[in-house]
């Protein structure tokens, strides 16, 4: 949302918002809207969830943010478009270019405005800019930064006038969407990817039958959590944990609670 709501701050003319169509998101049979669609509401702008409508519109460019699919190149002819993508393309192309740079523990990540083609994430770049990434970035926290980044390029860009493209260089890596398998600790591997995975937000795992969520934890210093739960190389420091059909809480409170010590295995 934060590059639609500033694009009309600046004063472009938005023709049509595309998003994705309402769900039901959440408990209830209710159709709700994508927030994009939320917000394009309280813009006061047109919304559909047909990508071919753009060409009835008139429009000189299109703007795609984290759309999700691929758009044909019937589409492209007609209303030329440009992505905010973000990754240092060619590197994590795909659905999930923050998650896989988080769980590969690249030490830089960024975004890259493009021209939109066919490929997944193959045009080439008119503006791209690193963004160092932190160790205890956590996905909400990086997906921030790299929206404000975003924004900002997207706004000079159209601004001064978009530079001449540069085809991508280097070796094309694939950001395949996550399941939920990829989310569960597996306590054989070392602390500090455990951590990774942690950041992602849906870290789980579990005790003596039952789902534990990982909300917080520290691979780099596990002496300054709680509790400190073995790895197949260092220990994990548990902070925040949810245990199943509970509220987020203390992971030593939890501990006390459940009578877990640190000789116990988790993932059992």
């Amino acid at each position: 949302m934060p590059p639609l709501r500033a694009l009309v701050a600046a004063g472009h003319d938005i023709a049509l918002v595309v998003t994705q169509p309402d769900r039901r998101r959440g408990r209830g049979s209710a159709l709700v809207p994508s927030p994009v669609k939320s917000a394009a509401a309280e813009l006061g702008l047109p919304t559909s969830s047909r990508v071919d409508d753009v060409m009835a519109t008139g429009a000189e460019l299109g703007v795609v943010v984290a759309f999700g699919k691929l758009i044909k190149a019937h589409v492209l002819d007609a209303v030329p478009m440009v992505n905010l993508h973000f990754s240092l393309l060619p590197r994590w192309r795909g659905a999930a270019p923050v998650e896989r740079a988080i769980l590969a523990g690249d030490p830089e990540t960024g975004v890259c405005l493009m021209q939109l083609d066919v490929g997944l994430d193959t045009g080439p770049v008119h503006a791209r800019e690193v963004v160092p990434l932190d160790p205890h970035d956590s996905l909400v926290g990086l997906q921030a930064k790299l929206v404000d980044v975003g924004t900002r390029m997207l706004l000079d860009g159209l601004s001064a006038g978009l530079a001449t493209p540069v085809a991508q260089e280097g070796h094309a890596t694939y950001a395949a969407k996550l399941d939920n398998e990829e989310l569960r600790l597996d306590w054989s591997r070392p602390a500090v990817e455990l951590e990774r995975v942690v950041r992602l937000g849906r870290a789980w795992t579990t005790v003596r039958g039952r789902r534990l969520k990982v909300l917080d934890a520290c691979g780099h210093e596990p002496q300054r959590a709680p509790v400190a739960a073995p790895t197949g190389a260092g220990s994990l420091g548990l902070i925040t944990v949810q245990p199943e059909g509970k509220a987020p809480m203390d992971a030593g409170a939890w501990a006390r609670g459940a009578h877990w010590t640190s000789g116990e295995p988790l993932g059992t």
